[in-house]
């Protein structure tokens, strides 16, 4: 399996490609998707998913494009549908445009394959209400949205957020990987389910 990353939109929210073989699923297209669409012809690849791990506007703003011009579905926790009432879920706050509309189709926790990949999807509420973690098992990666961040975790401010969910989320979920799970955040670097248990500052004496 390879990963590329393409930071897109207004807040340069990082967005993945995970390739297997000729099928692939693009996760959080934040912004216009025209890198994404090139490396997608450029490598003969057809895109099966679009994958949200939570709905606010930075992630969500390639939606609708990436769906129309690949036909692949996009999918998010139905527990998020109350963002795109929202400002954090429609854009147009702080200046920043709004999100074009688009249609999502609800997804539970539980196992999934995605461009011929097992992948386990963990609700992991804390950020929003309905963020979700995608992990790939025999990869050795999660995507965890704004969950949780290279010594950092995700605001909680926000209409849905929680840090007593956001960490108890974390605990459950992203602490119980192989130490070695690679975990690709919303925004920065990427990092270890290990080293965030063992050097982030918001978890310390777990």
């Amino acid at each position: 399996m390879e990963i590329s990353l393409f930071p897109l939109g207004p807040l340069e929210t990082n967005c993945y490609v995970l390739a297997n073989g000729t099928e692939a699923v693009v996760v959080d297209p934040g912004g216009d998707p025209a890198p994404v669409l090139a490396h997608v012809e450029k490598h003969g690849l057809t895109v099966t998913h679009i994958l949200n791990t939570h709905l606010h506007f930075d992630h969500t703003y390639g939606n609708k494009a990436l769906a129309e011009a690949t036909g692949a579905p996009i999918l998010a926790s139905g527990e998020d549908a109350y963002l795109l009432e929202d400002g954090l879920g429609r854009g147009g706050v702080m200046g920043l445009p709004t999100v074009p509309e688009y249609a999502f189709q609800a997804i539970e926790p539980g196992e999934f394959t995605f461009a011929g990949a097992g992948c386990t999807v963990f609700a992991t509420p804390g950020h929003s209400a309905g963020s979700l973690t995608f992990h790939f098992p025999e990869a050795g990666v999660a995507f965890v949205g704004d969950l949780i961040f290279y010594r950092s975790i995700g605001r909680t401010d926000f209409a849905g957020g929680d840090l007593d969910r956001l960490k108890e989320s974390v605990r459950r979920h992203i602490f119980t990987l192989p130490p070695e799970t690679v975990l690709y955040s919303g925004h920065g670097p990427e990092t270890t389910a290990g080293d965030e248990m063992n050097h982030n500052p918001f978890f310390t004496g777990f």
